[in-house]
């Protein structure tokens, strides 16, 4: 009998080591809820106890509670002057409403977390982004100098024309009188007009 305890109890240990099979749900003293349901109710009291409107309707309630536990007939009066079960109740509630409160902020720090870091995120993302247009930028730029712009080009040629002039009028006052003898230019110029007329 002994041996068969012992062998019960080894299974039951390798049973409970199985970490592939889930464990079976075990029996709870305290009821279950839904802990977002509860939160999501704890942010609509906190945010109502943040209102006007609360205030107003707690500054009725006590003035009616007092004025009807003064003035009414003594025997319908139910908390008598020193009003213990008036401070009693503004205790229980102020009890109640400390802990939604502090929930209600956690709940809210919790969601301003998650944003914070997905701000931070898009920043950093935003900032890499940036980074990476600005050095293209700069490449740009430093290509953009090494190409030749229209300004130049025309600066150069312009420097050409008139380094030709030069040379053209260098060459006009060195050999003085073979200007127009020639038959360059009615040479090179008629083949051309052959050509283009047609034979």
């Amino acid at each position: 009998m002994v041996a068969e305890q012992r062998e019960t109890r080894a299974e039951s240990r390798a049973a409970r080591l199985r970490l592939d099979q889930p464990r079976a749900p075990r029996r709870r003293l305290l009821p279950e809820y839904d802990p977002e349901a509860f939160g999501r109710l704890s942010e609509r009291i906190a945010r109502f106890l943040g209102t006007g409107r609360f205030i107003v309707w707690m500054t009725f309630v006590v003035v009616a509670w007092v004025l009807w536990n003064i003035a009414a007939p003594e025997r319908l009066r139910f908390d008598q002057y020193p009003f213990i079960f008036l401070t009693l109740m503004l205790s229980l509630q102020a009890s109640y409403a400390a802990p939604l409160i502090l929930l209600a902020q956690n709940r809210q720090d919790d969601r301003d977390r998650v944003n914070l870091e997905q701000d931070r995120k898009q920043n950093e993302r935003s900032i890499a982004d940036t980074e990476y247009l600005s050095r293209e930028v700069a490449a740009l730029r430093m290509g953009l100098g090494e190409v030749a712009t229209r300004d130049w080009i025309r600066s150069e040629l312009g420097d050409l024309v008139k380094e030709l002039a030069r040379e053209l009028e260098e060459q006009r006052s060195l050999f003085p009188g073979e200007e127009g003898e020639g038959r360059d230019v009615s040479d090179r110029s008629q083949p051309f007009r052959r050509h283009r007329d047609g034979p």
